[in-house]
């Protein structure tokens, strides 16, 4: 198999042969005669039935599958889920700490915000950017008091065409962090997988950073992320599935979702080349979608939909594992620039959900931003 390609000029990823790839069957030989012998005995060697388990609910048999990351940065909801890790955005922050109960949040990052004469200087166009920074540090924080895995935090998504500035601003989380005394093996630093946030990531992980790739919804970004040794990637189930719902005007089957099969592809891809780059499968828009990727090395669900699957006493069946996985693209060594614009440019859907995902994520940092300054400008006039 070869490890490098030239991409031909029809964009055309390159496949496998017509060889098919047989499985080895196990041999049966013995078999009758033990029958009896094997009925009495404990299962045991590479023949042996695994133990059946009774599972209470889906959410309880999916994590017995996959590693269940909660979609949320609200405290009081991960408490009663119980993920494994925990999973924010721009967005998810802004959420969790407009809500009066957590103000406290916010009033103690603005104390502790040592830049203040930043917010004097002539030209400073973002005065807050460093305080959201503290925010999101300190909400997760508290989450890893709860969960006992790890939690992502997310890089300004306004720097995801900077492969200079999102470094700086990975390791300013990290610094962060550690001031609260968490290791960075606690934490998943989370990039838009531009190829500029490709690069960064490849620069952090050979730092030890560990890198969440997120807004990635082309084959090229996936493949572009293994190359570069990222630890996890978040392919976005749901947005694909908007993307196709809105083009072609009817709703897709769960076995039929194009974000479904976008991620089914990618797992497959990965584990038979062997890439030690976990899949983590998210923005889902119904349980159906989750029950279709059950298997997947992590599954990040929103809290709406993790009740739905508790509620659910219905069997959970295993769709995807590392000893069926099969693929027919060769594996795309040394990724370059060119390489990775060609492909995912040829990719219509990828290309806009990408940049709108930016531009959301920018947009409620913005509002975190305002908060913040609202904030600081009630408690200038309360003192005075």
């Amino acid at each position: 198999m070869a490890l490098l390609f030239s991409q031909p000029a029809t964009g055309r990823l390159p496949v496998r042969g017509d060889v098919p790839i047989v499985a080895a069957r196990p041999c049966a030989r013995n078999v009758a005669a033990r029958a009896y012998i094997d009925e009495k005995a404990p299962p045991a060697g590479p023949f042996a039935k695994p133990a059946t388990t009774v599972h209470k609910n889906q959410l309880e048999a999916l994590k017995s599958m996959s590693v269940v990351v909660a979609d949320t940065g609200e405290l009081d909801l991960v408490k009663k889920y119980h993920p494994q890790d925990c999973t924010t955005n721009p967005s998810l922050v802004y959420k969790a700490l407009s809500m009066p109960e957590n103000r406290h949040f916010l009033e103690k990052a603005l104390a502790n915000d040592k830049r203040s004469p930043e917010h004097t200087k002539p030209g400073v166009v973002r005065p807050y950017s460093g305080v959201a920074d503290q925010l999101s540090v300190e909400l997760g924080v508290e989450l890893l008091k709860i969960v006992p895995g790890r939690v992502s935090t997310e890089v300004d998504a306004n720097l995801s065409y900077s492969t200079q500035a999102t470094v700086d601003k990975a390791l300013r989380l990290i610094e962060l962090y550690a001031a609260h005394g968490v290791e960075p093996s606690r934490i998943y630093i989370k990039l838009a997988t531009t190829w500029e946030g490709v690069e960064a990531c490849r620069r952090l992980e050979r730092q030890g950073v560990n890198c969440n790739m997120t807004l990635l919804f082309s084959f090229a970004q996936a493949a572009a992320c293994a190359d570069a040794g990222a630890t996890l990637i978040s392919p976005f189930v749901g947005r694909i599935m908007d993307w196709y719902k809105a083009r072609e005007g009817r709703d897709f089957a769960p076995r039929e979702d194009p974000g479904v099969l976008s991620v089914k592809r990618i797992y497959n891809y990965y584990k038979a080349h062997h890439y030690k780059t976990i899949v983590m499968a998210a923005s889902f828009r119904n349980a159906g979608e989750i029950r279709e990727l059950a298997g997947c090395d992590n599954i990040t669900i929103s809290p709406q939909l993790l009740d739905e699957l508790e509620k659910s006493t219905t069997p959970l069946e295993r769709k995807l594992s590392p000893e069926k996985a099969t693929t027919d693209v060769l594996k795309l060594s040394n990724m370059h620039e060119d390489l990775f614009n060609q492909l995912h440019g040829a990719d219509q859907m990828a290309v806009e959900k990408l940049k709108q995902g930016i531009e959301l994520f920018a947009a409620d940092q913005k509002r975190l931003e305002d908060l913040l300054a609202s904030i600081a400008m009630s408690q200038v006039r309360e003192n005075h």
